[in-house]
Formats: C-alpha cells, structure tokens, sequence
C-alpha cells in the first residue's frame, strides 16, 4: 500500500470508562488493519495540518519511535511533560498516552511498527520487551538517524526483498532505542529484572495453553501478588493483561496469515468453547474475529 493511502483514523477499540477521553487511533487504512511492515512519515507531514498540536491520544497495537532532526518542541507521554530538542529520539509502546506540541517548522521522523512484526523480533530471554515499555525521551544517536534513513528510503521504495529488508531495518532501529532506555534505566532489583524476563520466556512456552497468573506465579515460585508487582514495575501493565494481549496478538497472526477457521483458531489457542474465544476477542479489540478478518481481506471465511 502506497504511504498516501494511509489514514489516521477512530480504531474499533473501546476506551475503558477511565480514560474515555483519550481517542484510540490507528494509523494504518481502514480497508486493511496490517497493510505494511512499518508505516514512514515525517513529522511535518501530520503535525502541520493540526497547527503542530496532536492531541493526546494511544495507539492500540502499534509501537512508535519519533527522531527529532531540527526545532522542538514539548511531549506528554503518560501525563508527563518532556522537552524536545535536536537529536532526541521518542519511544511511545503499545497503548500508552502520548500527544505533541512541535515547535512550528519541526523537522523528523516517526517510524510505526504493528505490534506484530514486534513479536517476531523481540526474543524473551534478551529481556528487550520490558525495556521498551517506558514511554519517554532519551537521547537520539548518529545510528538511529542512520538507521531511521534507511528505513524511510527502503518505505518508498517497492524493491525485491523489501519487507525483509524493513523488518531487519526496523528491529535495528528497536534496537538502538532500547539500548538508550537502557542506560538510564537504573529502578528495580537485578533479580526483579531477571523474574520478569523468566516470566516472558513462560508466556512465550505456555500461552497456547491458557496458563493463568496462578499458573505463571506458581512455576516462578512467586505469589500472584508478587508477579503482578513485577509486571506492573517492568511495564504498567498487570499479569492478566500481559497474558491477554499475548493471546490477542497470536489469534491476530492466526486471523491474517492463515485460513483457518475461527473455531480452529480457538482450540489452537486453547480455547475449548470458539463461541467464548470470539467474545473474549471482541472485548479485547472492539471486533469479533470473523468481522476483524472480513474487514481486513474484505471478504468472508
């Protein structure tokens, strides 16, 4: 899909009563929810038709990481102001609240990856995820901007290979981001940091067969209360909701890379009732799975 058909456009997911305010936003068209490896832009190319004010707002399943080349500015990011200058890089994960005040004539880059092109370069024994969930600034280096020019040449482009080339580019980019936030990461035990990345490894072995927190707790040798401590602490995000959103990405890839049926889909995932996978799904995304994948191929199963 050519960049010029990408809309910014309402999502199908619900906000929670909490944050009804907050407007759920999916850059990608409305025709096709996953029509790209990343989505390129500019920052000027968004910012210059809303007065270089974006509103806050979240993103449901995409992660984005912006590169300040020249000028500024202010970003909110999760009700916290941060200055933008030159060279700093915004890392924005999955979900959380983000808006932007540029400073008029602000040059830069956003690249937007889907959180399921993540799935297939974050390894959980490297520990990457839970770095990448803070939602900050950090200091932006010659790599990435190296890094975010490849990317934006190889978006334009239609060469062989280039979705391969895009999803090395952009695990590079994740990379380099994560390497930053790194740095001045200094909360949290060495051994909280080494439980949490023991439970991304269960949750990468065990979620097709529905393990719950107990479950996870139990096989870490934590109390539930203690693993959700650390979910909280690692990413703001409870145990639960971790392994929901798991179970939510791998019945996505199911939904748009296979031809299985729904119900198939839902004993794959260990689901025993498909009637009651389809409505977990559906609370989770705003779309049942059948009207998710007829929207996307617009088709029927």
């Amino acid at each position: 899909m050519e960049g010029s058909a990408f809309v910014l456009y309402n999502s199908n997911m619900k906000p929670s009563r909490s944050n009804s305010a907050i407007q759920v936003y999916n850059l990608f068209g409305e025709s096709s929810d996953l029509p790209d490896v990343v989505h390129c832009e500019t920052i000027a190319a968004r910012s210059v038709l809303h007065d270089w004010k974006l509103a806050v707002h979240r993103h449901a399943r995409l992660h984005q990481v912006l590169l300040i080349e020249q000028g500024g500015g202010e970003a909110t990011l999760d009700g916290h102001i941060h200055a933008l200058r030159p060279m700093h890089a915004v890392n924005v994960p999955v979900g959380d609240v983000h808006g932007f005040d540029f400073t008029p004539g602000t040059q830069g880059w956003v690249v937007t990856i889907a959180a399921e092109i993540l799935d297939e370069t974050l390894l959980a024994q490297e520990g990457l995820r839970s770095v990448l969930s803070q939602c900050t600034v950090v200091r932006g280096t010659p790599q990435m901007r190296a890094t975010m020019k490849q990317i934006f040449a190889e978006f334009a482009g239609r060469s062989f290979a280039r979705a391969h080339v895009l999803r090395a580019l952009s695990a590079g980019l994740i990379g380099l981001v994560a390497r930053e936030l790194a740095r001045g990461k200094h909360d949290g035990s060495a051994a909280d940091s080494e439980l949490f990345r023991r439970f991304e490894a269960l949750l990468e072995q065990h979620h097709l067969e529905r393990w719950s927190v107990s479950d996870y707790a139990g096989a870490l040798s934590i109390t539930p209360t203690h693993l959700n401590r650390l979910t909280r602490a690692a990413t703001g995000d409870t145990a639960s909701h971790l392994i929901l959103n798991r179970m939510v990405r791998e019945a996505r890839r199911n939904l748009v890379y296979t031809n299985l049926p729904v119900s198939t889909i839902a004993y794959t995932l260990g689901f025993d009732d498909p009637a009651y996978f389809s409505r977990v799904y559906a609370a989770a995304t705003g779309l049942s799975p059948r009207a998710f994948r007829e929207k996307l191929h617009g088709g029927e199963e």
